[in-house]
C-alpha cells in the first residue's frame, strides 16, 4: 500500500476532502468532506470599526513563515474550553512536510519575540485551506486572520475554505455552501496563479485594513 504524504495529501485538497483526527491521542487520519462548507469570502470580509483600530494600533509584530511548526503546535495543545484538538503527531507531521515544500504558510503575531497567536493553512493555486488558528493575548488570532485575508487579496487568491462554521468564524463574514458549490469554487480557484509571497514581516496594519476593506 502507498505511504501516505503530502503529495497525497495535496491530491485530497485539490479533491475537496481534508484529513482530521478524532483527538489529539488518537493516531488515525479521516477524510471528511462534509455536506455544507465554511467559507469566507474574500471580497466579503468583514471588519469591524473596532478590530480595525486594533490590526492598526496593536503593539504585536506580525510575520509569515518563520515558525509555521510551532503555530501548528499551538493550535493542537489544549487550552480553556477546548481540552482536546483533532491535530494529532500525524497531522503535525505531514504539514510540516507540506511547508517545507512550499504549499503549507502560517501567519504568526508576537508580542516581542513570544508567539501569542497565529492561524495556518495549504495553499494550492489560488486557493487557501484555513486549518486552524490560536491566541494566547486578546485578538492575536483576529489579526492573525486579518492578514491572512490582506495577504491573499493581494496576491489574487479566489477561495479561502475554512471548513466548519463557528460563531468565532460568523463575524467574519463566513458563510455555508453546498458540497457542489464549493466544488465550482474549488475548480475555478485551483486554475489561478495565485502566491503567498515570502516569508517575513507582514505589511503594517493601516495596510493590512485597506486590503480587506
Amino acid at each position: 500500500m502507498k505511504a501516505f504524504g503530502p503529495h497525497e495529501l495535496l491530491d485530497c485538497y485539490r479533491r475537496g476532502v481534508f484529513p482530521m483526527a478524532r483527538d489529539r491521542d488518537d493516531p488515525t487520519l479521516y477524510l471528511i468532506d462534509p455536506d455544507e462548507r465554511a467559507v469566507i469570502p474574500l471580497d466579503g470580509f468583514h471588519l469591524s470599526r473596532r478590530l480595525a483600530r486594533t490590526v492598526r494600533n496593536t503593539g504585536f509584530t506580525v510575520e509569515t513563515d518563520r515558525d509555521f511548526r510551532g503555530v501548528v503546535e499551538a493550535c493542537a495543545a489544549p487550552a480553556p474550553g477546548r481540552e482536546s484538538t483533532w491535530i494529532n503527531d500525524g497531522i503535525l507531521e505531514l504539514y510540516s512536510q507540506l511547508h517545507k515544500i512550499g504549499h503549507a504558510h502560517s501567519v504568526e503575531v508576537r508580542d516581542k519575540d513570544r508567539l501569542v497567536g497565529g492561524v495556518y493553512g495549504v495553499s494550492i493555486g489560488g486557493a487557501f485551506f484555513g486549518e486552524s488558528m490560536f491566541s494566547t493575548a486578546t485578538d492575536a488570532s483576529k489579526i492573525a486572520l486579518v492578514h491572512l485575508v490582506a495577504r491573499l487579496r493581494a496576491a489574487g487568491y479566489r477561495l479561502l475554505d475554512v471548513q466548519f462554521m463557528t460563531d468565532h468564524l460568523r463575524q467574519f463574514g463566513t458563510v455555508e455552501i453546498p458540497r457542489a458549490d464549493y466544488q465550482a469554487l474549488l475548480g475555478h480557484a485551483l486554475t489561478a496563479d495565485a502566491a503567498f509571497g515570502p516569508a517575513g514581516p507582514a505589511v503594517s496594519g493601516e495596510e493590512a485594513v485597506e486590503l480587506v476593506q
